[in-house]
């Protein structure tokens, strides 16, 4: 089943194509997506579209950096109850607590993360769908859209350690080092903000609980999962947890606030094989950094969870019919 996001993620679409003087509703076409759709944001979206209607975009006006541009454009008020509330909690980690808790209204295709390392957090993020996409533009816009909700709990003076890219950097990347305000690193080992550990736990000068219990009163009700969201859930639990070598039914069911029983028998009443599923999800990822020559394949074997190089050319071969070597010489 498609992964589907709420149309307020293309909040500012129009206002950067018409900037770049594209033709905004043909590309809407060639992807999709009603334009009518567009006009209230609780409406949903194929996250594969999406994705692509941002690429085309990119590809188009010339623009390396649409998503970001689409970012520094966005408000609070732009994802309505959502934005409220995590504008007004105590703190960053209660914030990125709630964004976990709320995902299925805020993007249900966005996978968050908190790696916890000495003084500084890692906020890993990944835009995961049940197809392959291209998805640098939206990845930059989602990575943006944190750093400004970071920037309205801490203050605009707060800058990031580090924001992190898997894919290449632009010819030109002047704006992602403006808007940021801090280290930019390309061809990364993942997407997201590396930051002070302290800064999760400052106090939110803006803090009202009482307007957080008003948000959450208007989001609960609308915050229910379909049954086939768990699958996608998982997906992206284990696209986060891999790389860290946590990749495993507990850690994945310790990270969705339950028990591994009660994931096991939820997937099972879904058909679902969770073994499957990591399997999927290493074969995208294989791809992904056998597509970066700056990995090597003893990195790329660590990234995706094997202790040795050789049980990962075993895997691969079997999957793909060459060696990762092999593979990697007849695509880069």
């Amino acid at each position: 089943m498609e992964t589907m996001i709420q149309a307020a993620t293309l909040t500012g679409y129009f206002q950067v194509a018409f900037k770049h003087g594209i033709n905004s509703l043909e590309l809407l076409r060639q992807v999709g997506i009603d334009a009518v759709l567009l006009t209230s944001p609780e409406h949903r979206l194929p996250v594969t579209a999406v994705c692509e209607l941002l690429e085309r975009s990119a590809a188009v006006s010339g623009c390396t950096t649409f998503g970001l541009e689409m970012a520094e454009l966005r408000q609070k008020r732009d994802v309505g109850a959502i934005g409220l509330l995590l504008a007004h909690k105590r703190t960053l980690r209660e914030a990125l607590l709630a964004a976990q808790q709320y995902r299925h209204l805020l993007n249900d295709a966005l996978g968050l993360y908190i790696e916890n390392a000495g003084d500084t957090v890692v906020i890993r993020e990944e835009i995961i769908s049940d197809a392959p996409h291209r998805a640098r533009q939206a990845t930059e816009l989602a990575v943006g859209v944190l750093t400004k909700i970071f920037r309205a709990l801490l203050g605009p003076n707060w800058h990031p350690r580090s924001v992190n890219f898997t894919h290449p950097e632009p010819a030109d990347s002047r704006m992602h080092r403006s808007f940021f305000a801090c280290p930019v690193h390309f061809s990364s080992e993942f997407n997201g903000i590396v930051c002070n550990a302290a800064d999760l736990d400052a106090p939110n000068p803006a803090a009202d609980l009482a307007l957080v219990r008003y948000a959450e009163s208007l989001a609960a009700p609308l915050n229910a999962a379909s049954p086939d969201s768990l699958v996608a859930d998982v997906r992206k639990a284990v696209y986060l947890l891999l790389p860290l070598e946590q990749a495993n039914i507990d850690k994945v069911a310790q990270h969705l606030h339950m028990s591994t029983r009660t994931l096991q028998r939820r997937l099972d009443d879904l058909d679902v094989d969770f073994s499957a599923v990591l399997a999927g999800v290493r074969h995208e990822l294989a791809v992904r950094y056998l597509s970066n020559p700056r990995f090597s394949l003893g990195r790329i074997a660590a990234l995706l969870g094997y202790a040795r190089q050789a049980s990962f050319t075993r895997w691969f071969s079997a999957r793909f019919g060459m060696t990762p070597r092999a593979w990697r010489a007849t695509r880069i």
